[in-house]
């Protein structure tokens, strides 16, 4: 059984020297699919061309990220909503709360975030959860659309006990990536109260690489990396990891877009 990679930016422009080779190289090493979540009208061509090049393995989200809801929010969520009405995704995603760099933005992203819950249900897709220092906001959104029957996951997690709690209650995933491997994140405590029943693999590449390349360009073939470390701070094998975490992601995201393009 491949790896399953649920969260990783392929289209980004920090590959664009050896992206084809990347990709190759980490589906050699048994990546079997990759997840690309969108963030703004203008990262869409750039990942649909990606999984034109790569259509068996590299599958598209759409959504608006919570750092690019600004002033004009509203017309780019005119665009969102459009392409899809006029295809099929993996996810709506990634989407959510971001107070970490600005906060002036608040409202807006909270309204954008539950608009784009409600195309979630409405489009039947599993929605992905970008929140950087607004859990408790995040949460105080998505709950009453969990309530309704939304599934997703809680990308990049790094919340409390209590939080995996509420995610655990209504079955949402959590997405783990390289930062299990800072030694300072606290996250290879939590994740033996989460466990790898809830737990989908991602690096969120190229961003937050893990140790040892923390601080340079986050590579697909590292979600090995991450599977490992998992597997070692849960006493598993690193196979048992990629075998749970991809019927998990099979599980939350299905197999039906496969065959719907």
């Amino acid at each position: 059984m491949g790896i399953i990679e649920t969260h990783i930016h392929l289209y980004s422009d920090e590959y664009k020297a050896d992206r084809n080779a990347l990709i190759q190289q980490a589906i050699d090493a048994g990546v079997e699919a990759f997840y690309m979540p969108n963030v703004d009208v203008h990262s869409i061509e750039p990942m649909f061309a990606v999984e034109k090049d790569f259509p068996q393995h590299c599958f598209a989200m759409m959504g608006l990220h919570p750092c690019y809801v600004k002033e004009d929010y509203k017309e780019q969520l005119a665009v969102i909503e459009r392409q899809l009405a006029s295809r099929t995704f993996v996810a709506l995603g990634e989407v959510g709360i971001d107070l970490h760099w600005d906060k002036s933005f608040l409202a807006q992203q909270q309204d954008a975030l539950n608009i784009q819950a409600e195309w979630a249900l409405k489009y039947n897709l599993p929605i992905v959860i970008h929140s950087r220092e607004a859990n408790a906001e995040s949460l105080e959104v998505l709950k009453p659309y969990m309530q309704r029957g939304l599934r997703g996951v809680f990308h990049c997690f790094s919340g409390s006990l209590a939080e995996v709690t509420l995610l655990k209650t209504y079955g949402w995933m959590i997405g783990i990536g390289g930062v299990i491997t800072y030694k300072k994140a606290g996250l290879d405590t939590l994740i033996e109260e989460i466990g790898i029943g809830q737990v989908v693999l991602e690096t969120d590449g190229p961003y937050l690489a893990p140790v040892p390349y923390r601080g340079k360009r986050n590579e697909p073939a590292y979600i090995d990396i991450i599977a490992q470390k998992i597997g070692d701070v849960l006493h598993m094998p690193k196979e048992a990891v990629v075998e749970q975490t991809t019927a998990n992601s099979r599980l939350l995201f299905g197999n039906s877009f496969r065959n719907s393009k």
